[in-house]
């Protein structure tokens, strides 16, 4: 039986592994320290530890489907029975999260109001990796990745300001593309670190944090993940999950199986998200057959 990988981590780790084989039918530009593709260089604010995930954004005029519902639910609090395979079982999608809509929380300072989009890079500050899932042995030095804080719009219609660990190759490729759907409002939930301990916490299939470092092997394999490289990013997974045959992921997603009745939040082809990764010559696993990779975007095509 694999070990049991949590939901963002094991998502992350997933995303790469049939690629990195060729099953997946397909499934890096340097940044300074303290730079900025918006032309003005602040400091990053180091960030709290963070308990459980949570969620994006939505378009101004839209109504929040079930509110009382959704401000009801609290993410990572109903553990999931695990199955033969170790990942958790796949049930239908609570009510509450069908049109799921959930309010961001500010884990560092949110932008000021009417601000621009400004991003920022740095080398990864010892704190901030401490948090991480980076450890020795992992196939990137700490020297060769980087720290960014990304301004993101949340389903609450208010600005936010999330974090990321990436490979110093693609950072300007990252800040370049958040750019792009922050100025589009594209909504998202979450945008924090992976933990280390997350790596091996209990299922609950409810996660939503969008994320791009997490230091683990690919599920099944012994080769590193494209994630491992921090040359991979998850964009709010639950709104665009991973299946292969029987697996979802999250496990609680599967009501965002089907593609056609798109939900703020939902990559499709031809949005601005997709654009943007293509844009920069990532590649999208919504494009992959087996499996299909909803959140995911490499710069490694895998």
């Amino acid at each position: 039986m694999p070990r049991r990988v949590a939901a963002p981590a094991l998502l992350a780790a997933l995303c790469t592994a049939f690629a990195l084989t060729g099953a997946a039918g397909a499934h890096p530009s340097g940044a300074r320290s303290g730079g900025t593709v918006s032309g003005e260089v602040r400091p990053a604010v180091p960030a709290a530890r963070s308990s459980a995930p949570l969620p994006p954004g939505r378009s101004p005029a839209t109504p929040v489907p079930d509110r009382a519902a959704q401000d009801g639910w609290e993410v990572g609090a109903h553990p999931l029975p695990r199955r033969p395979d170790g990942y958790g079982e796949v049930r239908p999608t609570p009510h509450a999260l069908v049109d799921r809509r959930l309010p961001s929380t500010d884990r560092l300072p949110p932008p000021p109001a009417g601000a621009d989009y400004r991003a920022t890079s740095e080398p990864v500050p010892a704190e901030v990796l401490n948090r991480s899932t980076w450890r020795t042995g992992c196939p990137v030095a700490a020297a060769q990745l980087r720290y960014l804080t990304l301004p993101f719009w949340g389903f609450d219609d208010r600005a936010h300001t999330g974090e990321m660990i990436v490979n110093a190759r693609v950072a300007d490729d990252v800040i370049t593309v958040f750019g792009r759907l922050y100025r589009a409002r594209f909504p998202i939930e979450e945008m924090r670190l992976t933990r280390g301990d997350e790596l091996d916490a209990e299922p609950t299939g409810d996660g939503n944090n969008t994320t791009a470092y997490v230091c683990r092997p690919a599920v099944g394999l012994t080769r590193w993940s494209a994630h491992s490289y921090g040359l991979a990013v998850d964009l709010n997974p639950f709104h665009n999950p991973y299946r292969r045959g029987d697996l979802v992921l999250p496990e609680l997603a599967s009501a965002y199986l089907d593609r056609s009745r798109v939900r703020p939040g939902m990559l499709v082809g031809g949005d601005p998200a997709v654009l943007a990764f293509t844009q920069v010559g990532w590649t999208w696993g919504g494009r992959w057959r087996n499996p299909v990779d909803t959140m995911h975007f490499s710069a490694t095509g895998g």
